[in-house]
């Protein structure tokens, strides 16, 4: 009975007040990549036992951002617009993190060599990459699964019917 409350609230919200899986995935994307972009901060330039390990620690830091970044093209594969739509809501939330992560640590801009606009731009094209490829791979299994060139019977109906 409890655990029916809130889809029962849910259900008496007109559609324009409930909200989006693509505004909600997006939203948890991108305060996951700001706080796993926080956390890696802290580790690197506060922990120095970790120093030695400084490869390692970059690589897992950087595979773990990559995975939280690319959730959203896994998550809505079959929809290239709901691919795109959230993984920028996601990305701009992450970009507004960044520049204010720019405020604290001073030089982080200029050991990464991207401000926060060029890694907008850059997210951008990234996800729009993933869109057109998740759309040109169901066009791909689409032509795959249905024939494109009518059958003979079809052709020689259509031939019939221009006579």
């Amino acid at each position: 009975m409890i655990e029916d409350a809130p889809q029962a609230l849910a259900d008496r919200l007109p559609d324009h007040q409930q909200s989006s899986p693509v505004l909600k995935f997006g939203l948890y994307v991108g305060f996951a990549m700001i706080a796993e972009m926080t956390v890696a901060l802290i580790v690197i330039n506060r922990v120095a036992t970790l120093e030695r390990f400084a490869l390692a620690r970059n690589a897992f830091f950087i595979s773990c951002f990559f995975i939280l970044a690319l959730t959203p093209v896994g998550r809505f594969l079959k929809s290239p617009v709901r691919i795109f739509s959230s993984a920028m809501i996601g990305w701009s939330i992450f970009v507004v993190g960044y520049d204010l992560a720019g405020l604290y640590f001073d030089r982080l801009f200029d050991v990464l060599h991207h401000g926060p606009f060029l890694t907008l731009i850059e997210g951008g094209v990234l996800y729009g990459v993933c869109a057109v490829g998740a759309w040109v791979a169901e066009m791909i299994v689409h032509a795959c699964r249905h024939s494109i060139m009518p059958g003979r019977r079809a052709a020689r109906a259509a031939v019939r019917n221009i006579r």
